[in-house]
């Protein structure tokens, strides 16, 4: 019975950073050129629109596996405003949810001209969501039966709020996601918390080169406050120049700060979530491809198979500056010409 105990902790465990909250899961998205779906404040931050689209799936041989999928829409208005819309389907075995954001961003330009970017932002996003949980598949047997057979739904509001911060090749990010306290009442009342914050902050900072190559390392720390778990992804990128835009990778790691016990045999050990994640990615004039695969390491995995993600993306309404590199650093990273 120890063993199921925590063996059982690990695997929740695994799964809690990426998947127990409300809204769209911290993944990599915003490692594949899509940052905006963690900061509001990115919205219209670049000098040009995003248009982004994005699939992500978990263990193709197994029904019911973790898959989310989400389109994002943001654009400038003006010198100071951006506007951005999010949709989002979520979907984890019995649990799913649904929803959507509007977004609203202010930014103040500090630099005398658009050429020598110093810009600090401010995001502010309103999310309608809607959770549901279908136990009419759980079998009686293994489940509750007073349970089984119910499908659970319930709708509601939350705010994610955050700045930015942009300067010359450096960019900060600071975001803080579900701000108001909601009862969903999905599960049990004993049990589910209404505090889901996740506290978001990240940097990057660009290197150019005389070959046409640039370098962005970068991380993002994430801390859930009603838990107390906490994270750390630490990234690297490159970018080509190209004639007809650019080609670029990088590798992403991610390691949680919590750890699970689980029973090798007769010895009791310990085990952090670790995931490695490499992008390839490459931007044809206004077009983005992008693929991420997401693989998780230790002795206890609920599978083998990894997470696969593509990302498909078009930029417009870019023709306003003279120079590929302010696009770069009004998108808070540094990237060849799109155009």
């Amino acid at each position: 019975m120890k063993f199921r105990k925590t063996y059982f902790s690990i695997l929740m465990f695994c799964a809690t950073i990426s998947y127990a909250q409300d809204g769209i899961p911290t993944y990599s998205d915003y490692f594949a050129d899509n940052l905006y779906l963690l900061h509001p404040a990115m919205a219209g931050a670049a000098s040009y629109g995003k248009v982004r689209l994005t699939g992500r799936q978990q263990w193709f041989d197994q029904n019911e596996a973790p898959n989310t999928q989400t389109i994002s829409y943001h654009t400038r208005l003006g010198d100071r405003s951006g506007i951005g819309a999010i949709l989002f389907n979520d979907k984890n075995g019995y649990h799913s949810q649904v929803g959507g954001y509007l977004t609203y961003a202010h930014h103040i330009m500090f630099s005398r001209s658009k050429y020598d970017l110093n810009q600090l932002s401010f995001g502010l996003s309103a999310g309608l969501m809607q959770q549901r949980l279908d136990e009419t598949k759980f079998d009686p047997n293994e489940f509750d039966p007073v349970i089984a057979g119910i499908i659970q739904s319930t709708s509601y509001l939350n705010v994610d709020a955050g700045l930015s911060y942009n300067f010359l090749d450096f960019a900060a990010h600071f975001t803080v996601k579900n701000l108001l306290f909601r009862n969903r009442n999905i599960y049990t009342e004993d049990y589910e918390s209404n505090n889901q914050r996740t506290y978001l902050m990240s940097a990057a900072y660009g290197i150019s080169s005389n070959q046409g190559w640039t370098y962005e390392p970068s991380f993002l720390v994430q801390w859930k406050e009603r838990t107390n778990e906490q994270a750390i992804d630490v990234n690297f990128k490159a970018f080509k120049s190209m004639d007809f835009g650019s080609v670029w990778g990088g590798i992403s790691y991610r390691r949680s700060f919590d750890g699970a016990e689980y029973l090798d045999g007769t010895e009791v050990k310990n085990q952090k979530l670790q995931y490695f994640t490499p992008v390839l990615g490459i931007t044809y004039e206004k077009f983005v491809f992008a693929y991420t695969y997401s693989y998780q390491t230790g002795n206890v995995r609920l599978e083998k198979g990894g997470f696969h993600q593509i990302t498909l993306g078009y930029n417009f309404l870019d023709g306003k500056y003279r120079h590929w590199e302010q696009d770069m650093r009004y998108n808070g990273m540094l990237r060849p010409n799109t155009r």
